[in-house]
């Protein structure tokens, strides 16, 4: 991913300046943690980065293709097939199992729900919540919610993979467990991009990127 001169603000009763001139080059397989105080522009960066909003001026380059963030369509299509998302607050159905959860993403792609199933339920497997895949989120732990999330970030096999605050819920011993579940996603064709107020797992990351409000 190539970010150039990126620029985010946003017009109410005054202009307000998110991010001011960034540019930087993420690399495959390489993760990447972002820090920095609340208002300094985590969360607004990962959303550029998910083509879930858009950049008030700059370029944003994926395997070397600039968005055009006018071709809604075209955007979503990269987002289902490359990019894999998770929210601190899961965002998960609550009128869905756990393996329904997972495996809708990949049926939108697929239209085959044998196969998403079975995908679903292997991941699932992988993040030792076999025995919870019938369970929805009400009945599920907040740790159990956020690798259901997770599970769900991968069924498509991302390229990229965003997670914003990812276990800001959770209490440090689950923390860190999603964080080896995370961290354990890398390979030399993904890239792992997360943000953080924890200085513990930021450090982590192969590459720690400041943001200053």
């Amino acid at each position: 991913i190539k970010i150039k001169n990126i620029n985010k603000k946003y017009e109410r009763n005054k202009t307000i300046n998110v991010l001011n001139d960034i540019s930087f080059n993420f690399e495959s397989g390489k993760t990447y943690s972002i820090v920095g105080p609340s208002g300094s522009g985590k969360s607004t960066l990962l959303n550029l980065l998910s083509l879930t909003d858009t950049p008030s001026s700059g370029t944003i380059e994926i395997n070397n293709n600039k968005i055009n963030f006018n071709d809604k369509i075209e955007n979503d299509s990269i987002r289902a097939k490359k990019i894999g998302i998770i929210y601190q607050d899961k965002n998960l159905l609550s009128d869905f199992t756990a393996i329904e959860n997972v495996y809708l993403p990949n049926l939108l792609l697929s239209n085959d729900k044998n196969t998403s199933f079975k995908s679903a339920k292997k991941i699932i497997k992988n993040i030792g919540l076999s025995s919870r895949i019938n369970h929805y989120p009400a009945e599920l732990s907040g740790g159990e919610n956020q690798r259901v999330a997770i599970a769900r970030a991968l069924i498509n096999n991302p390229e990229i993979i965003l997670a914003d605050e990812p276990t800001g819920s959770l209490d440090f011993e689950n923390a860190k467990q999603i964080f080896k579940i995370l961290f354990n996603l890398k390979n030399k064709n993904r890239i792992l991009i997360f943000a953080t107020h924890n200085r513990y797992f930021a450090n982590m990351a192969d590459c720690k990127i400041q943001m200053i409000s």
